[in-house]
C-alpha cells in the first residue's frame, strides 16, 4: 500500500511540472520543459518532442527537455508485455530519396540496465507506408530473441523472430535485418549486432540498401525519429538523450 501511495504522489508532482521546474525523478533535472501528459509535444529548433504513451496498460511517464538534442524520460511501466510508449524527438525531411545528397544522424544516450526496451530510430516515408527501425541498444538479442523482439514475417519454433539477412554492413554499422508487417505498414528492423549508446548513422545508405532489395521505391523521406520504445520499466527507469541531430540536404 505504501508503494502505491508513493507512485501516486510522484505522479502528482510530475504532472504539475511547468517550464523551468525541477523534474523530480531519479535525480533532480532542471528542464526548460516537462510534461506527464500522454500525448505531450514540444517544438524546438525545427524538431518536435513527443511523450507518446500509446500502448495499453501503461504506467506513469514524464518527458523533460532542455532542447531537441538534450532530453529524456522517466518511465514506470509494468512488466505486462506489449509496448507501452515511444517517447522521441522527430525531424521531418520531406525529400525524395534520390534527391538527397545526405541524410544522416548522430546521437549519444544514457540507458538503464534493467527493463525491456530499445533505443531506436524510427524512419518513415511521407505516406507512412514503410517504417524503418534502427535498434541501436536494446535488452533483447540481435538474433531476434529475448524480452523485446522485432516485427517479423518469420518465427522459429521457440518463438523468436528470424532475420532475413544477417551481418549486413551498411550505414556505418553491422546489422541483422528483419522484415514484417504491423497491420498498418511494412516494417524493416535493423538490429545493430554491437549495441551502442553513441553512433553516427548514414540513413540514406540504409534506405538505398532497402531499395536495392526491391522492398521500397524512390520514397519521399518523412519523419526521422529517435527515442526509446519501452515495453517495461517497472519501478521507474531513466532514459537520457545527451545529444541528437539529423542532417538532410
Amino acid at each position: 500500500m505504501k508503494r502505491i501511495l508513493l507512485v501516486f504522489v510522484l505522479a502528482g508532482v510530475l504532472s504539475g511540472c511547468q517550464k523551468d521546474a525541477s523534474v523530480s525523478v531519479k535525480s533532480e533535472v532542471k528542464a526548460n520543459w516537462s510534461s506527464s501528459a500522454q500525448w505531450a509535444t514540444w517544438t524546438n529548433g525545427g524538431y518536435t518532442l513527443y511523450n507518446n504513451i500509446w500502448g495499453s496498460g501503461a504506467g506513469a511517464q514524464t518527458i523533460w527537455a532542455n532542447s531537441y538534442s538534450n532530453w529524456g524520460v522517466w518511465a514506470n511501466h509494468p512488466n505486462t508485455g506489449g509496448i507501452k510508449s515511444y517517447p522521441n524527438a522527430t525531424k521531418y525531411v520531406g525529400k525524395k530519396l534520390s534527391a538527397l545528397s545526405t541524410c544522416s544522424s548522430t546521437f549519444s544516450a544514457t540507458t538503464p540496465s534493467g527493463g525491456a526496451w530499445e533505443s531506436a530510430y524510427d524512419i518513415w516515408d511521407s505516406a507512412n507506408a514503410y517504417e524503418i527501425m534502427l535498434w541501436m541498444n536494446y535488452t533483447g538479442t540481435s538474433s531476434g530473441s529475448g524480452n523485446v523482439k522485432p516485427i517479423s514475417y518469420n518465427w522459429s519454433a521457440a518463438g523468436d523472430a528470424v532475420p532475413v539477412f544477417t551481418n549486413v554492413n551498411v550505414g556505418g554499422r553491422t546489422w541483422n535485418v528483419f522484415r514484417g508487417n504491423n497491420g498498418s505498414n511494412e516494417v524493416f528492423s535493423f538490429l545493430a549486432t554491437t549495441k551502442t549508446n553513441n553512433a553516427t548513422v548514414d540513413i540514406k545508405a540504409i534506405l538505398n540498401w532497402i531499395k536495392s532489395k526491391g522492398w521500397i521505391g524512390d520514397i519521399t523521406v518523412g519523419n526521422v525519429q529517435f527515442g526509446y520504445e519501452i515495453t517495461s520499466s517497472n519501478g521507474g527507469l531513466n532514459y537520457t538523450t545527451n545529444s541528437f541531430s539529423v542532417t538532410a540536404n
